[in-house]
């Protein structure tokens, strides 16, 4: 079983890239399995700093095929761009492949995104207005274009010859809006299609070729599970399946070549966008994380919320997803603090609560129930052995892997690729006998 899933934990934004780019290193396969350009994953290496948002982060590993999967909703434009870029600082992208069967983000997508949000006014729902959702509506009315049609200019202009009037008809009587004109959109299109052509094919015959060579594949998932359109906080979501169901779904990869599911969790947590956030912090605590950790948006720019780690939220996600074992990213964050919070309930109306409610609106009025945490106020940023940390420091790894029933394997303390540490034992086993 040679497929490791790697997947965020908690609402997005938990240091997936880095974890990526890191297993992707001894892998012979990397894939990407969801999502589309809403995504922001950052590397940072020797050659600089890399922002992914379409790109598997492990095509840094030239030895590496890598796929967009089909689960993967795909805005060609922003694709052409993260491709020059590539090319144009050397990195290698003869192992690069599309899905012919992922779908693509359009232009009327993107504009009605923004118009969507716009008509919802004090209910948005806070999207990166990068059209996914209308392109997965598209895609699950049977309506969509696929990226199969993009490189075939006949195919293409057949599908917007049926689907634009729709559309256009949308965009005018619902939205005020002005149309768009066939040809003009048929020619921009063409011009990505003929740029994307060489990497388009059928993938699914690749990867089971890996799986039968006994391949190692890294399947990297995008945003994190809290934004699960079925297990998230809906509708405050995102419109993929983000969970390791949805992963395998989204590469192709059947469920039994699966040996291990990576679910990633910052030390503390971090939302993008509306929706319930239960442990967010209004206060100069929270400010001073978000400094600490450079909580702004990859995609975006926008200042993430930030709050203490919410075990409630992480304890659902390791149930439903069947994690294996948890990277706990930005580790060195809370290396100043005097005292560390960690949620463990909800008081939700009254009712303590151990579980994520369904409805939004009750997990936005509950109050978080904290259980406290020694700080360890000192430096991790150079440690790279699990012993050398700090005590106190392996009392909180070891709290958490108490609270989700699952061991922690790796621990990153800073945003350089060498700032990991690998965890070989639980954190609790090497506190015997240790002082803080």
């Amino acid at each position: 079983m040679p497929v490791t899933i790697v997947m965020g934990g908690q609402w997005g934004d938990e240091g997936k890239g880095k974890l990526t780019d890191r297993l992707a290193t001894e892998a012979e396969m990397n894939i990407r399995a969801n999502g589309g350009a809403n995504a922001g994953h950052t590397v940072q290496t020797d050659q600089g700093v890399f922002k992914f948002h379409l790109i598997p982060s492990g095509i840094l590993n030239a030895r590496s095929v890598s796929i967009l999967g089909a689960g993967v909703v795909v805005d060609p434009k922003i694709l052409i761009e993260e491709i020059n870029d590539l090319v144009q600082r050397q990195i290698s992208l003869t192992g690069f492949r599309i899905s012919d069967r992922a779908h693509a983000v359009l232009p009327y997508h993107l504009m009605a995104d923004r118009l969507d949000e716009v008509r919802r006014g004090g209910d948005s729902i806070g999207t990166t207005l990068r059209g996914i959702g209308p392109a997965y509506g598209d895609k699950v009315m049977r309506r969509g274009l696929r990226m199969v049609d993009l490189v075939d200019s006949a195919s293409l202009r057949a599908a917007l010859a049926r689907e634009l009037p729709r559309w256009n008809l949308m965009l005018e009587r619902v939205y005020e809006s002005e149309p768009f004109e066939l040809d003009a959109l048929a020619a921009e299109l063409e011009s990505y299609g003929e740029q994307l052509r060489p990497y388009v094919t059928a993938t699914e015959p690749i990867v089971a070729g890996a799986l039968a060579d006994g391949n190692q594949i890294i399947v990297e998932c995008a945003q994190g599970a809290m934004l699960d359109v079925d297990y998230g906080t809906y509708p405050f979501v995102t419109s993929s399946a983000t969970t390791a169901a949805g992963a395998c779904q989204g590469a192709g990869v059947p469920p039994t070549s699966v040996e291990r599911i990576v679910g990633v969790f910052k030390a503390y947590s971090t939302r993008v966008g509306s929706g319930p956030m239960p442990t967010e912090l209004h206060d100069d605590i929270g400010q001073l994380i978000r400094e600490r950790g450079r909580e702004y948006g990859t995609t975006t720019g926008r200042p993430r919320r930030t709050g203490w780690f919410d075990a409630v939220a992480a304890r659902h996600v390791v149930r439903i997803n069947g994690v294996t074992d948890m990277a706990i990213t930005l580790f060195d964050v809370l290396d100043v603090l005097d005292t560390i919070h960690v949620c463990v309930a909800y008081d939700v109306d009254g009712e303590i609560v151990e579980t994520v409610p369904a409805r939004s609106d009750r997990l936005m009025s509950a109050t978080p129930i904290y259980e406290k945490i020694p700080g360890w106020r000192a430096s991790t940023t150079d440690v790279r052995r699990l012993d050398e940390l700090p005590g106190r420091a392996r009392q909180y790894l070891a709290f958490l892997e108490e609270q989700l029933g699952v061991p922690v394997s790796l621990v990153g303390v800073g945003p350089g690729r060498e700032q990991l540490i690998q965890v070989t034992e639980p954190a609790g086993a090497t506190l015997a006998g240790i002082s803080a």
